[in-house]
């Protein structure tokens, strides 16, 4: 396969980038991942599918990768909620991290190669403190060890953060802190409590701070530095700078990361999510106002990934319509010629050998290949979903083995290895002594009807499907889909 030349807009530079990996074939990526101490909201779960679309655009591309999302099972928030509930930290994690693959499980997110944990990589860390250590970046304070920004001449680089008004031996001992306020930060912290959950290392008994985890199983899976590391936008300072001047700090002679992706704040309604303005949601609440997975997926995917996405149940709606006119396509598709027989055998290749559909494959693949223009490759979805739909309302579609019909769905099978909400399945329906051909000639005799003028006719069909419980719908092409009533 030939690989795909990808841009990027790094957040290190701040500009548009040629994405070139260490290895021509290989792309390491590590991404931040959740903190296990309750369901993840879907700001939250935005920021994993931009992961996902990350991951399958590479993979449309050509690459080979090598991935790793962290599982951070140690901070403060755990800590205090185990104490709180008297159980482990290990016990109180557990769920929340059986729910977070859940919830990965549910919006089709590819597994990842590595799913590293924070309690699984503690040696990781102490070896990287004592390395800092070593070249003088690190000192004591009452059993707590920290970072010493004011010896690291390249903090800032990445978030452009301004250290020149830091005052020297001001610290954070929190593992989070406010945006812009520029401390030295904890990189081990002191028991405090007989009740903490604490290591016994080399370098004093206690645990570790959040911004050294992700350095130390970075290098823990890698070895050294990845191609890519992604995250929220809220993560890019403190959190990604703390972890780039741990990592620079300890090995100087390496690039820790060629380049930044930062994933934007996702919305709700307009405002910032927040639990006092009742505007806060968890995938699983919006799962149980009725909403389909994958109508979710593809609402908070359907946005540039550097662009804020308003999140509204009636913006869900809307992507609901127009998933369903992709889907109707691709049922019209697989009838008319006949090939649900043939999905199973779908290459994932792309024959691209009719100028039309080789245009739209090109186009679908430059958006993604230009910093991940999701937006853009839906507008090529759209149209092949025209001009399919044009064909099939024309004469030619009775070659019943039309290679443009082929062709087509081979586009859909292959876009769907990104978008994954589109089925090519054949409808099974749960209506007794209805079977879809009954439906589809009762539409085409409606069709008719129409075309003839006689529009009592047509109400009627329409009328008696009702009562059966199929609910057909005109579409602008001119076009009739039908779907069974909730």
């Amino acid at each position: 396969m030939t690989i795909v030349p990808f841009v990027f807009q790094n957040s290190k530079s701040g500009k548009k980038e040629t994405f070139v990996p260490k290895d021509p074939l290989n792309v390491s990526i590590y991404s931040c991942g959740p903190t296990v101490y309750n369901f993840a909201h879907i700001g939250n779960i935005r920021s994993f599918l931009f992961v996902d679309v990350l991951r399958r655009s590479l993979l449309l591309g050509g690459y080979k990768l090598n991935q790793s999302m962290n599982i951070t099972d140690i901070d403060d928030k755990i800590i205090n909620e185990s104490i709180k509930r008297k159980i482990s930290v290990e016990e109180f994690t557990k769920p929340w991290t059986e729910a977070f693959f859940k919830d990965l499980e549910t919006l089709h997110v590819q597994k990842l190669e590595h799913y590293p944990k924070a309690t699984e990589s503690i040696d990781d860390m102490v070896h990287l403190v004592e390395t800092l250590k070593s070249n003088g970046l690190v000192y004591e304070k009452d059993g707590n060890l920290y970072f010493s920004i004011q010896k690291f001449s390249r903090y800032g680089e990445l978030s452009k953060i301004d250290v020149s008004g830091m005052k020297s031996g001001v610290r954070y001992d929190a593992d989070e802190y406010e945006k812009d306020d520029v401390r030295d930060f904890v990189l081990w912290k002191n028991q405090k409590t007989e009740e903490e959950k604490c290591w016994h290392t080399k370098i004093g008994t206690g645990r570790p701070g959040w911004h050294l985890e992700c350095s130390a199983m970075i290098r823990k899976v890698y070895g050294s530095g990845v191609d890519i590391h992604t995250g929220g936008i809220d993560l890019l300072f403190p959190h990604h700078e703390n972890e780039a001047a741990q990592s620079i700090g300890a090995y100087p002679n390496e690039e820790f990361v060629g380049t930044w992706l930062h994933c934007e704040h996702l919305l709700v309604d307009g405002e910032k999510m927040s639990k006092s303005k009742g505007n806060f949601f968890t995938l699983r609440d919006i799962l149980e106002k009725g909403y389909d997975p994958n109508v979710i997926r593809y609402h908070l995917i359907s946005a540039h990934y550097r662009s804020k996405l308003n999140f509204s149940l009636s913006k869900l709606e809307e992507s609901k319509t127009a998933m369903e006119r992709v889907q109707n396509t691709i049922y019209r598709v697989l009838e008319v010629g006949n090939l649900w027989d043939k999905v199973s055998k779908i290459e994932e290749s792309f024959d691209d050998s009719i100028p039309d559909l080789q245009k739209i494959n090109l186009e679908f693949i430059n958006a993604l290949a230009d910093d991940l223009n999701v937006p853009k490759a839906l507008a090529s979805v759209f149209e092949l979903v025209r001009i399919v739909n044009q064909f099939l309302d024309s004469s030619a579609k009775d070659s019943a083995d039309s290679d443009f019909l082929k062709e087509s769905l081979q586009l859909f099978y292959k876009m769907n290895k990104l978008f994954a909400v589109f089925s090519f399945e054949k409808q099974i329906l749960s209506l007794d002594g209805i079977s879809e051909e009954w439906i589809l000639a009762q539409i085409e005799a409606r069709k008719i009807a129409k075309q003839n003028k006689d529009f009592s006719t047509a109400d009627k069909i329409r009328k008696e499907l009702e009562e059966k419980g199929i609910l057909l719908a005109d579409t602008k092409e001119g076009n009739t889909t039908w779907k069974k009533a909730q």
